[in-house]
């Protein structure tokens, strides 16, 4: 059993991880990190920390619920579908997994998910201009986007706003109340799994899901008046310092 310390630390990494995903994605960055250094594998850590931000995610998504719409022209019941099967798809490739092949793929995730959200804006008019987006191409996307988060999870709520502002050219603000809901479902979707095949260290999972509620109703209340500016910034800041940390662990 963990001592308070630890269950301490795994509480308060519950309630920011549910605010980071509340506000923008990325709430694996802090909880998955937390896990590991309290001693778990990296694929545990990660089933856990999947888990343990699930009622959290299902709390920011029913704060955004009035904000819910069509994402170019695609209901959110079809985007739905797709992203849990997706996310099935991605957790049962997860537990397939070897812990040190985990290690190894996990930093290029982080980095992959990084340079979507720092270049997204950019990358979205530069598309745009050029090519016409159609709703095929975004369910397309989406099924991928629920095989990562089934999968890894850190940083699918970065990888939602940056590949919808991409293919759609709408603003993070207009696709909190979708992304949240998405990441509720590909979150559900690899919680099925992970619970199933006994991934989860519940000793350490309850206190931070705990913590996850907290931070995600209270950041998905923060959200609504925070500039997304402000929101995107402190977002990548987390995201880069987690990236550089993973790559030092897989390969300094």
């Amino acid at each position: 059993m963990p001592d308070l310390g630890a269950i301490a630390l795994a509480a308060g990494a519950g309630v920011f991880g549910g605010a980071m995903n509340a506000l923008a994605g990325g709430g694996s960055f802090a909880t998955m990190p937390a896990l590991i250094g309290l001693g778990l594998p990296s694929p545990l850590a990660n089933a856990t920390s999947n888990v343990s931000l699930q009622p959290g995610a299902m709390a920011s998504a029913w704060a955004y619920r009035h904000g819910l719409a069509p994402v170019s022209g695609v209901g959110m019941r079809t985007m739905a579908g797709v992203t849990f099967i997706g996310g099935l798809v991605g957790s049962l490739l997860l537990v397939a997994t070897s812990a040190h092949a985990f290690d190894l793929i996990v930093p290029w995730l982080l980095l992959f998910a990084t340079l979507a959200i720092a270049f997204s804006t950019q990358a979205s008019l530069w598309l745009r201009s050029r090519v016409a987006i159609g709703p095929k191409s975004l369910v397309g996307v989406q099924a991928l986007l629920g095989v990562y988060g089934g999968y890894f999870g850190g940083g699918v709520g970065l990888m939602l706003t940056a590949a919808w502002g991409l293919l759609s050219g709408a603003s993070p603000a207009e696709l909190a109340a979708p992304r949240t809901l998405m990441l509720a479902v590909a979150n559900l979707a690899a919680t099925i799994i992970f619970i199933a095949t006994g991934m989860v260290y519940w000793a350490l999972c309850v206190p931070m899901l705990l913590g996850g509620i907290v931070g995600g109703h209270f950041g998905a209340k923060l959200g609504l008046v925070l500039p997304a500016r402000v929101i995107r910034v402190w977002t990548l800041l987390v995201t880069i310092a987690t990236t550089i940390v993973f790559f030092w662990r897989a390969y300094g």
